[in-house]
């Protein structure tokens, strides 16, 4: 059963806090940073992004400071921890293909669990050096600067209707970032606590993002018991900061990503056709210009299906599989779910099998990867390659591949909104 519970954040005490919420810090440069601290010096990226860029470990000094600034900013109330354990209701409101959506979640503590033996499972592979550089900041500040952001089937909308029954009145906070509305409550009314607690019990947790910061907090876990043994069961340290959100909600979307392949001036649309012939149905389309034109292009080929843009003759075309389990032949041991995802049959098949071998001279070509498909594309320009114009994956390929215990190739997802940094801390302590 997935466990949560209600914890004492801290957080911002003002109202409107436009000004000291961020990104999330993986996302970020030390130029953004800069930008950030021009708008407060007590923007939470003082704390939360120690040292750039965060894919591996900076020296000792950088995370002192910044447990040494969390410090002094709880001495002089620029942050204040809560008096009352508390679930807090997070809306996000964004505007998406014309539309405004509000995306409505909650933070809570998560118990931790190893995957592959509970009821959390991870979608993507992790990489050790983003996990040392959040490890090293953990073990400084004893706390989650930002939360994993986790899904869980609600299609009775059971969980989501008690939490708008518990705010029905004016936002405790609030802020804008990047056009993103943020608004958070703070729930600490016991039997509404309760009935989220015994609901949840019930069900699975997906891991969207954060992948990095929940094998932390593990690490972090396993750490203080080799240092201090087993803690109790209600100890901080079992538990991770995670914003959760029913996979039905009308707010919850999910984005491609896009790629692009660079250095390959030479390969036109007939011979990328050629070489996949046996394999794709090729059908040449106009280069899409827009993600919704995309998806409907895509939609109408199959489920399986892509698009690949050929800088060198500024061609495009949508490929679907001839075989509707194309990847049974390459990995027979793969789950179905993995097999039928369009990133797993790109990659394998198209990548491995065709554009690395014949294209690229047998090595693996360089790629790059990008949120907006006019991107990608541009960057196929630039870099004399090719574009990979991706579908989005659905809410139900998630849950079934994470479910299979498969791993989805690197960036088969995008959530949009990303998180804001900030709204609340969650001390391990």
């Amino acid at each position: 059963m997935a466990q949560i519970e209600p914890f004492r954040a801290i957080r911002y005490p003002q109202a409107d806090i436009t000004e000291v919420i961020a990104p999330p810090y993986d996302i970020l440069s030390e130029d953004d940073k800069r930008t950030l601290l021009r708008k407060s010096d007590h923007n939470i990226v003082a704390i939360d992004l120690p040292h750039t860029p965060p894919k591996s470990a900076g020296p000792d000094q950088a995370y002192e400071k910044a447990a040494g600034t969390l410090t002094e900013w709880l001495h002089t109330r620029t942050l204040v921890r809560d008096a009352k354990p508390a679930i807090y209701a997070y809306h996000q409101t964004y505007s998406l293909g014309g539309r405004t959506l509000t995306r409505k979640t909650f933070f809570a503590r998560l118990r931790l669990e190893q995957f592959g033996f509970g009821h959390v499972f991870p979608h993507e592979q992790t990489f050790g050096g983003p996990k040392e550089d959040r490890l090293k900041l953990t073990i400084a500040t004893r706390c989650n600067m930002s939360p994993i952001f986790g899904l869980y089937p609600d299609p009775k909308n059971e969980i989501a209707a008690a939490i708008d029954a518990a705010v029905r009145r004016e936002p405790d906070q609030h802020g804008t970032l990047e056009g993103v509305q943020s608004k958070l409550w703070a729930i600490t009314d016991p039997k509404t606590i309760d009935q989220l607690r015994a609901l949840l019990a019930e069900k699975n947790i997906f891991i969207a993002d954060g992948h990095h910061r929940y094998g932390t907090a593990w690490n972090y876990r396993q750490k203080r018991i080799q240092e201090q043994g087993q803690p109790g069961p209600d100890d901080p340290v079992n538990f991770v900061l995670a914003v959760l959100c029913g996979m039905e909600d009308p707010g919850a979307t999910i984005q491609p990503y896009f790629r692009s392949i660079a250095e390959l001036p030479d390969v036109t649309s007939r011979d990328v056709q050629a070489a996949l012939a046996e394999t794709f149905t090729w059908s040449p389309c106009s280069l899409p210009e827009t993600p919704e034109e995309l998806a409907k292009q895509l939609a109408t080929a199959s489920r399986q299906a892509f698009a690949l843009y050929i800088a060198r003759d500024n061609a495009c075309a949508v490929l679907s599989p001839k075989n509707a389990d194309l990847l049974a032949k390459y990995e027979p041991n793969r789950k179905p779910a993995w097999r039928q995802l369009a990133y797993a049959i790109l990659h394998r098949c198209v990548i491995d099998e065709v554009i690395g071998p014949k294209f690229a001279g047998g090595q693996a070509p360089t790629m790059h990867y990008h949120k907006t498909m006019q991107e990608a594309i541009d960057d196929a320009k630039q870099h004399r390659g090719l574009a990979c114009l991706m579908p989005a994956t659905t809410m139900a390929q998630l849950r079934d591949i994470c479910t299979a215990g498969e791993l989805m190739p690197q960036k088969s997802t995008y959530f949009y909104p990303k998180l804001a940094t900030g709204m609340v801390i969650n001390p391990l302590y």
